[in-house]
């Protein structure tokens, strides 16, 4: 299963970095969720899709979704964009649409092929939502992607 480290950072540039720390986005002080097996691409592109009722097309196609920001030379892992509108989706949410949106993102096949129920679907929500939130105007979303 994948190790995904999702964080905010100022900017592409501070994103970047993390790279170069030992210990991944947990060594950078920056604020941090570890998620394993929520993938940067196919995984947020569907929850995407889910909370702002557009097509997976559609959220696959808007700037910063799933865009490797770091060189794919590097051996250990990947710094990967989550989008704006994703961001902003996610700090927004109720309770009551985060709820809804776990039972159907838990009905997808990367969810049910790693065994995540609806009550795991929404704590990850919690989570991710809270680090948008936290996250509010100056900050943006990255995910550290380690296969």
């Amino acid at each position: 299963m994948p190790l995904c480290d999702y964080f905010s950072a100022p900017d592409d540039a501070a994103a970047v970095e993390v790279l170069d720390q030992p210990g991944g986005p947990d060594a950078s002080g920056l604020d941090v969720i570890s998620l394993k097996g929520i993938d940067p691409l196919v995984t947020m592109t569907s929850l995407e899709a889910i909370l702002t009722g557009c097509s997976y097309d559609e959220a696959s196609a808007r700037p910063r979704a799933g865009q490797t920001l770091s060189s794919p030379d590097h051996e250990s892992a990947f710094i990967i964009s989550v989008s704006a509108t994703l961001q902003e989706a996610l700090a927004s949410a109720s309770h009551d649409r985060m709820a809804e949106a776990a039972a159907a993102w838990a009905e997808t096949d990367e969810l049910q092929a790693y065994g995540i129920t609806t009550e795991i679907a929404r704590e990850v929500l919690v989570l991710l939502s809270g680090l948008a939130d936290r996250a509010g105007g100056g900050q943006r979303l990255y995910c550290w992607w380690a296969l």
